[in-house]
């Protein structure tokens, strides 16, 4: 999944842009991880899986990211 997340946003929000891709906004800074902390919260919510079932696999330090699905390829 493709994911562009805008940290330090006045709320959590995400939005589907067709399939597999997301844009996320959270109130989390881009600081320590927290900004994909609380992205991958809000997409496993989307999801209906545990936040801890994704794992960014691109683009960590980037708004742009990857997302995997642990499992799954």
């Amino acid at each position: 999944m493709r994911l562009k997340v805008h940290p330090g946003a006045r709320e959590d929000r995400l939005e589907r842009r067709d399939s597999g891709a997301y844009e996320i906004w959270v109130r989390a800074p881009a600081e320590r991880g927290l900004a994909n902390a609380a992205a991958l919260a809000l997409l496993g919510a989307e999801l209906g899986c545990p936040a801890k079932a994704l794992r960014v696999v691109k683009g960590a330090a980037s708004p742009s990211k990857i997302v995997a699905r642990l499992g799954e390829r």
